[in-house]
């Protein structure tokens, strides 16, 4: 077995609480990482579902000419961010509401006159959806003198990218949090390994052993502790997902390429740390 493994294995029987505490915390950062990184990639999907839903409509004074509105239709589908365009007439706007409210279809029926408005139905193209394109088409929709009011939501669509905007940075927020706890846990154990081996290392270094062959068990050491943590931490992610899938709503498991990020993150994170504590503490040995 290399020099290097076989030294890093054996620092881990040396100091196995601090290993430990290191693992722990690595995976208790990526662990909070991935838990709001699941809330908001169901956030995300919500909103993808959502957006496929949201739609811009005006509703027409009964004085508009045909005229302006085949020049307003023809203008708007022109935008970059429409899909389709539909133009809903009273008596087809009067059907639906039948449709969908049948309890009031007796109360429609009685009427001596239609009371709906009809209207512009405007869908927006996938990733079109943000609150910002859909202000600017109501906007534009809105200028047209024959449009009585533009409803599209506003305060939802809002509300919904704002959610998912805090969640990201609470999960950066916090999951930075335990990182540096995590980097201070582990430079701490390498800095304990590096002192009770510095006889060990100083007699190498007479010998001729270079600085990174001193290091390298430190490194290896760094890794396995990150690439555990990471392993951990999508464990623990998984485990959280189906809790709350199970006993309290639906939701979609996070793509397989972020389970590897939390291996990989791990891993790089645990390094770096090992890296820097290891330089600095050699230095002093």
């Amino acid at each position: 077995m290399p020099y290097a493994i076989r030294e890093a294995l054996t620092a881990f029987r040396r100091t196995p609480l601090l290993t430990m505490l290191s693992v722990v915390a690595i995976a208790f950062s990526l662990f909070i990482v991935g838990l709001f990184g699941l809330t908001a990639f169901n956030i995300s999907q919500a909103v993808r579902e959502v957006e496929n839903k949201v739609e811009v409509v005006g509703y027409l004074r009964d004085d508009a000419a045909p005229v302006q509105l085949q020049v307003a239709q023809d203008e708007l589908r022109r935008l970059p961010e429409v899909q389709e365009l539909r133009y809903v007439t009273k008596t087809e706007a009067l059907a639906s509401a039948m449709e969908e409210m049948k309890e009031f279809r007796d109360v429609f029926t009685d009427l001596e006159s239609n009371p709906l408005p009809a209207s512009l139905e405007v869908r927006l193209r996938p990733g079109q959806s943000s609150p910002e394109a859909v202000a600017r088409v109501a906007k534009r929709m809105q200028a047209y003198g024959f449009v009585e009011e533009v409803d599209f939501g506003d305060g939802w669509v809002e509300k919904i990218y704002t959610i998912r905007r805090l969640f990201g940075a609470a999960a950066t927020a916090i999951g930075g949090a335990f990182a540096l706890v995590a980097a201070i846990i582990i430079a701490t154990a390498i800095r304990i390994a590096v002192f009770a081996r510095r006889e060990e290392i100083s007699i190498m270094r007479l010998v001729g052993a270079t600085d990174g062959f001193v290091e390298r068990p430190f490194l290896l050491e760094g890794i396995f502790t990150g690439f555990v943590g990471g392993l951990a931490a999508a464990g623990l992610t998984y485990l959280s997902f189906g809790i709350l899938n199970r006993y309290l709503f639906a939701l979609q498991w996070i793509p397989s390429e972020w389970l590897a990020g939390f291996v990989v993150a791990g891993t790089v994170f645990g390094f770096l740390s090992s890296m820097v504590a290891v330089r600095r503490h050699l230095e002093a040995v």
